[in-house]
């Protein structure tokens, strides 16, 4: 039985999120029950498209990316797929008709990330669109389950959200990111010499996205609203505390919540939404 592909496919999806992200996984499943298993296979599919560029050091990266493209598409069209990944994905991309020129822009930033290492700020907005906005929209296509004036309204805000949340990866990962990967995000940014100035006009930056992706979410359906809420606050949380870290910190260590930090995030988000302060 097919059905039986779907699930297992699904299981995959939601098994990779569950195994790469604790703080991701633990926000999709505060949503409602219906909207959780197409956000586990968005976030299967940029997860492994994401491993490509990262990891996969001993292998022809380029080669695989582009063949992981050209069976994402292959699987849209056909509407099923041998990687279980990418048939759960496709799944979702036509149950929710989520536009092909999202998953475009997304794999060109995934390209970008094979050979760019410098980026000046037109390159900078590229890459976050494509890396992090369009994953916001992939899931705002879900949360508003076919209402497109919803859709419309909300666009500004999880495109914000999605930045926010690459911009306090980048600051997080900088170490992997400069000294493994050679890579610098930020334009401008010498993090051999990162000043306090330097951290403060992007944590500026950061805390303008983190604003204006609030304004969305308190707009959000019931069904998406804690889920999205808990995941916002969870990184809000991490970026205060990059703030409170030193520039020349940044580069010595990887900064993390700790999971009772996040459990008070949970508790304390339960109680706000039942008093419906979100």
């Amino acid at each position: 039985m097919i059905s039986l592909f779907h699930e297992l496919s699904e299981q995959c999806s939601k098994a990779t999120t569950e195994k790469y992200s604790t703080s991701f996984s633990s926000a999709i499943k505060l949503l409602h029950h219906d909207l959780r298993t197409p956000v586990f296979n968005i976030y299967g599919f940029v997860r492994f498209a994401d491993e490509i560029v990262d990891t996969f050091h001993e292998y022809n990266k380029e080669e695989l990316l582009v063949e992981f493209k050209r069976e994402t598409y292959l699987a849209i069209d056909r509407g099923i797929s041998l990687n279980p990944i990418l048939h759960s994905f496709q799944k979702t991309v036509k149950e929710y008709n989520i536009a092909h020129d999202l998953i475009e822009a997304f794999f060109k930033s995934m390209e970008m990330d094979l050979s760019k290492t410098l980026y000046n700020s037109n390159g900078y907005k590229e890459y976050i669109y494509g890396s992090a906005e369009v994953v916001g929209l992939m899931c705002l296509y879900v949360f508003c389950e076919g209402n497109k004036a919803m859709y419309e309204k909300l666009k500004p805000s999880a495109q914000s959200l999605g930045a926010a949340f690459q911009k306090v990866n980048f600051l997080r990962d900088v170490k992997a990111d400069y000294e493994e990967l050679n890579r610098t995000y930020f334009p401008g940014v010498d993090f051999k010499n990162f000043t306090p100035l330097m951290k403060k006009e992007i944590e500026e930056d950061i805390a303008k996205d983190f604003s204006d992706a609030y304004e969305g979410i308190i707009q959000l359906p019931g069904k998406a609203k804690f889920g999205v809420y808990v995941a916002y606050k969870y990184y809000l949380s991490l970026f205060r505390k990059i703030k409170r870290t030193a520039p020349s910190n940044i580069l010595e260590q990887r900064i993390r919540i700790p999971n009772y930090g996040k459990a008070y995030i949970v508790a304390k988000a339960g109680v706000r939404s039942q008093f419906n302060i979100l």
